[in-house]
């Protein structure tokens, strides 16, 4: 059976949000199924930017970890050193890609000559890590799987990180090229299929972020909950929780909140971690607002009982980005039933996909008042139909076994 998989992106288990969670489900179900699956990545760092215990003091170097499973499949988790900046900017960022790149390299040819992988899965964000997946092709004469998570040159570009117009053809360029050589191309949502399908003039694979929809659910009676995290029984909570970054917007929060300054009842949640939280927690402080809490990011084991603490989650991003990435924390809101308010715009993949299940509040990106209005809306329509929509979507078409069934059946097909 041809089921050595490896994968290569430098987010994996135990992060627990954005890439690294997906990345880490996917090789557990595959490892699960029966499949010898090996991992190169680096040490977790995300959100927090900074690598984590017990890691901390291995950072340095390489290390290996090995899990079996009663399937006799296993998963072989390479780590690599890196660079992690605490305040990343664009230039760290940059210092960041290359670092993985060239430990990942070393250890990728180091694994060659002893393993055999039929299929490489390789990850983008960061884009030129396709540059390994070809080596490995040509190496092992692997099948090479380029799933993007994250269309970063654009992003780069559209978000004014990188202004000049001869490094951002020079990146083309090099994405032309890992598109020319990948066996299959995948990405998460009908918006990014498009926009990729366009530049690299061929179908492209649809490889949805899923949910475990056993794990994250709605729960009935949850009053009780409030005070285990802290929360007032008359306490209306709108949540976000999530990566912390400049490019989510996450300033119009703040905004949001001296709006319901008058309405202490209503508490605004920021839960995570990221190097724009510092930012945030002084512009509320400078605001004296007090309807505002900072929290760090939930353990694993109580995350689904917090999400059901929300009365409205909030998913925030940037008019630019609508189209860019897909933000990995609304399938989970799915899947517990949450009441969502999301920016996104008319056109969009995640606007269009919301309105035709009617699974969300729908709002134009940064706009503040269409922001505030749709809080209230939402804080006025707790139990209406939205929620079950939104679980009942979850169930149907984003649990996990569901999508990676699928995924499995056509790469054995091609």
């Amino acid at each position: 059976m041809n089921n050595k998989f490896l994968l290569i992106s430098y987010n994996f288990h135990p992060e627990l949000t954005g890439i690294g969670k997906y990345n880490g489900e996917m090789i557990r179900w595959l490892a699960e199924a029966g499949y010898d699956c090996t991992v190169i990545t680096a040490y977790p760092y995300y959100p927090y930017w900074k690598v984590q215990e017990p890691y901390f003091s291995k950072r340095l170097g390489y290390s290996t970890e090995v899990e079996q499973f009663q399937s006799g499949g296993n998963m072989t988790i390479h780590r690599c050193p890196m660079y992690v900046p605490a305040k990343p900017s664009g230039l760290k960022r940059i210092l960041l890609d290359f670092t993985f790149l060239f430990s990942a390299f070393f250890k990728l040819v180091q694994l060659s000559t002893v393993r055999r992988f039929n299929t490489v899965f390789v990850v983008a964000p960061s884009f030129h890590f396709g540059l390994l997946g070809i080596i490995c092709k040509k190496l092992q004469a692997a099948k090479f799987i380029y799933h993007i998570q994250d269309m970063q040159i654009e992003a780069a570009r559209d978000l004014g990180l990188i202004k000049s117009k001869a490094v951002i053809d020079i990146l083309f360029s090099v994405e032309k090229y890992i598109f020319s050589q990948a066996d299959i191309i995948s990405s998460i949502s009908s918006g990014m299929l498009r926009r990729i399908e366009q530049k690299a003039k061929r179908p492209i694979l649809l490889l949805p972020n899923w949910t475990d929809t056993t794990l994250f659910h709605p729960i009935e009676h949850k009053a009780h909950l409030r005070s285990e995290f802290g929360f007032q029984e008359h306490e209306s909570i709108v949540l976000y929780s999530g990566a912390i970054g400049e490019k989510q917007g996450l300033e119009y929060i703040i905004q949001a909140a001296q709006d319901f300054r008058q309405q202490p009842e209503v508490k605004f949640v920021i839960c995570g971690s990221g190097p724009y939280k510092d930012t945030l927690q002084a512009m509320a402080k400078g605001m004296s607002l007090q309807n505002i809490v900072f929290l760090p990011l939930q353990p694993f084991n109580k995350f689904n009982q917090f999400l059901n603490v929300a009365d409205v989650h909030l998913v925030i991003q940037k008019a630019n980005a609508s189209d860019l990435v897909m933000p990995s924390k609304v399938t989970t809101i799915l899947a517990v039933g949450g009441l969502a308010v999301i920016t996104a715009n008319a056109g969009s993949s995640l606007h269009t996909l919301v309105k035709e299940h009617d699974m969300a509040i729908l709002v134009p990106a940064e706009d503040q008042q269409a922001l505030n209005a749709g809080i209230r809306q939402a804080l006025s329509i707790r139990n209406s139909s939205i929620a079950s929509n939104a679980r009942t979507y979850a169930e149907q078409n984003l649990a996990i076994d569901k999508v990676m069934e699928s995924f499995v059946s056509t790469i054995q097909e091609n």
